[in-house]
């Protein structure tokens, strides 16, 4: 099966351009940004040589997993903007719930069914199942001329395969008896895409994104460890504010909100991280 645009993408203007191999699907577009594509580009691939994930870490996108970026291309408020990781959250979750039988994978940080959402969304932008972590999201942005920028919204998601070595759990869809390929994946979050899209029309809908990302928020109510800049604050994660940023209410009992960090929940959050 190749890549393709569900319709109702397609009817919206979407355009698409997929690839076998990609060195990055966020470098490739903003390289087309700034060649002077319009964006609404979605760029995929089922490898990529040099993914990146946050802070400057690697991605791995081995043969079979899934490599997405949306070229979106904005004269609005790069705050808004911003928020793009969580409508693309919102997205994904929408699309695995679309593909995946309902009698597999449980949820929760400890791994069990809680009877909720079998598909979990970990602050700013993980994608879990089973406490474990199954895609990340990456936003990139370039400064255009005429006061515009383009965002690249980067998803990757582990399909058939994750990694092992890392300081955290991680799944694929097939480890978790998924049997869904890159493709079929792609086609329905073209689909979730267009629908969270309308949803946050430019900023004015966050409220309402908001909303929806914290009925499938991992972790809420729970304890939590942040990292943030080489500091680590623990307390409870109360919220996201109205502007997305994390709310922790910490061991004192202070309210901080925090606009960039690494969480870590359950076990992680009382070990020193």
């Amino acid at each position: 099966m190749a890549f393709r645009l569900a319709p109702t993408s397609a009817s919206e203007g979407f355009r698409l351009e997929a690839h076998d191999s990609v060195g990055s699907t966020n470098a490739l577009a903003l390289d087309h940004a700034r060649a002077g594509d319009p964006g609404k580009l979605w760029v995929v691939s089922k490898k990529q040589e040099s993914g990146r994930g946050r802070r400057g870490r690697a991605w791995a996108t081995p043969e079979g997993n899934l490599a997405a970026t949306l070229l979106v291309i904005t004269a609005g408020e790069l705050r808004l903007a911003a928020t793009l990781g969580f409508v693309a959250g919102l997205a994904l979750a929408d699309a695995l719930d679309a593909v995946v039988p309902k009698s597999r994978i449980a949820i929760g940080l400890d791994g069990a069914s809680q009877g909720r959402n079998r598909f979990e969304l970990k602050w700013p932008n993980d994608v879990l199942a089973s406490g474990a972590k199954l895609a990340g999201i990456l936003l990139e942005s370039a400064m255009l001329d005429g006061g515009r920028f383009a965002v690249a919204v980067g998803i990757g998601v582990n399909v058939v395969a994750h990694p092992q070595d890392l300081p955290y759990p991680a799944t694929s869809l097939h480890a978790l008896g998924a049997a869904c390929d890159a493709e079929t994946l792609f086609l329905a979050l073209s689909d979730a895409w267009s629908e969270n899209a309308r949803l946050w029309d430019e900023g004015r809908g966050l409220a309402a994104i908001r909303k929806r990302w914290l009925a499938r928020a991992a972790g809420l109510g729970a304890e939590v460890a942040v990292r943030i800049d080489g500091n680590v604050v623990r307390g409870v994660f109360e919220t996201i504010d109205e502007d997305c940023r994390f709310v922790i209410r910490d061991d004192e009992g202070a309210v901080l909100t925090v606009a960039a960090g690494d969480v870590h929940f359950g076990a992680v959050a009382s070990a020193r991280v």
